[in-house]
């Protein structure tokens, strides 16, 4: 019987085959923790009484949830990890250089058939790069961070084979959460969703990384795309590594295929408590607004500010709304700059903050109101998610969210293109 990709890497990784629903001990390539993860981390590293990590280069701390400190409890969970990190030699991306999960390929740190471990639920965002990762908890790193080794159970696998080319102003997105409304939040425990076909192929890797970012809120253990020459053109732009392209074998056992055709497929939107509770953006069209915010590891990218800034450039956000914008890297950051797009939000009247995490998690920056209604390119819209409980948080594209910023209410952003 033929493997898939999961299988493939695992038993790779553990030095002998093995099958869905074995346990493996696994050599990891890299891992990594964030400001909300990282004390927890440290501590338990030391507990084990552990001298050194086990490879300098192949961990790494950063600093994005709550980035600058919005407080001196976490100024100080910060110059521990500052601490640690000088102690140990480890690396260490500091405030304002961006989001984990954008940092992590962006700095190389992750090539085809790596095994990657993050102490954050969204590490799967790598799976577009062909490699297997997944989000841990902290006291699981603290194991890696010492031995370089970690132990995992094998996931099953499902296909999502995805056909045709979307309309105009449907974005990964959209694609996503139509997938994730249809399959639901437990649709895909503990499995590995590998996504192919002809969409995927002719998608660019902004896109792929949405997808796979958003995998974990259908309860994927893992999501992973085959490798081709867009990823190989990547990470030869970002990566001194070799990567080692792996792909499923044609008789590779899957528990569930899903097919979907994404050329008919409208703006969707994910309302309020759950990230499956998914309709067309046309089912809560007139949504009055109060807040709207681009950003995020799924889509603060390049891709995402520029198709913001082509909604917001000589238009006026609604004076009833805040829109904040937050860039997913320091580079990214410089790029919308040097494109002009920086100036457009501005001028529309958006904030545009340091990149990071910002009010996705709601630890500082961005907080609603009671009461308040929030449309948002985050990837959860759970209770309190942004900070405050008693808001209510809707989740579209970075096109459906500017679009919506300007008008004031939640509207089909495909209106924009009329004109």
């Amino acid at each position: 019987m033929g493997k898939t990709i999961a299988e493939k890497i695992i038993s790779s990784h553990a030095k002998k085959d093995v099958k869905a629903g074995d346990i493996a001990i696994c050599n990891i390539d890299f891992c990594f923790s964030q400001d909300g993860t990282s004390l927890l981390a440290i501590d338990s590293f030391n507990q084990l009484g552990a001298n050194r990590v086990f490879d300098e280069t192949k961990f790494c701390m950063v600093i994005d949830h709550s980035s600058p400190s919005p407080s001196a409890a976490i100024s100080n969970v910060h110059k521990k990890m500052r601490d640690f990190s000088s102690d140990k030699g480890t690396l260490l991306y500091n405030s304002g250089l961006g989001v984990c999960h954008q940092i992590v390929p962006e700095k190389g740190h992750v090539v085809c058939g790596d095994l990657t471990l993050g102490a954050d639920s969204h590490t799967c965002t790598y799976g577009a790069l062909n490699c297997l990762s997944t989000g841990v908890g902290s006291t699981d790193l603290a194991i890696v961070m010492a031995s370089g080794k970690n132990w995992l159970k094998v996931p099953y696998s499902i296909r999502v084979i995805l056909h045709g080319t979307p309309p105009s102003g449907v974005f990964a997105k959209d694609v996503i959460l139509n997938i994730i409304g249809k399959l639901t939040a437990n649709g895909c425990t503990y499995k590995s969703a590998e996504f192919s076909g002809d969409y995927i192929e002719n998608l660019n890797l902004d896109g792929r990384f949405t997808i796979c970012n958003m995998a974990v809120e259908m309860g994927a253990k893992c999501a992973i795309m085959p490798p081709d020459n867009k990823v190989m053109g990547w990470l030869s732009e970002h990566s001194k590594r070799k990567p080692n392209p792996t792909e499923a074998d044609k008789d590779a056992r899957y528990t569930d295929t899903y097919e979907f055709d994404v050329s008919k497929l409208l703006p969707q939107v994910a309302k309020p408590h759950k990230v499956d509770n998914v309709c067309p953006v046309s089912s809560v069209e007139g949504l009055k607004i109060d807040q709207a915010f681009i950003g995020t590891c799924t889509n603060g990218r390049l891709e995402d500010l520029e198709v913001a800034s082509g909604v917001l450039s000589g238009r006026r956000v609604s004076p009833s709304v805040k829109l904040i914008i937050a860039p997913a890297s320091k580079e990214i950051y410089l790029k919308a700059l040097e494109r002009g797009f920086i100036s457009s939000f501005m001028k529309a009247g958006a904030v545009v903050l340091s990149p990071g995490c910002g009010p996705c998690v709601g630890t500082h920056a961005g907080v609603p109101a009671d009461g308040e209604v929030v449309i948002s390119s985050a990837n959860r819209n759970f209770k309190g998610r942004m900070g405050n409980p008693n808001a209510f948080i809707y989740l579209g594209s970075p096109f459906t969210v500017a679009a919506s910023a300007i008008v004031g209410k939640i509207i089909n952003p495909q209106k924009f293109l009329e004109g």
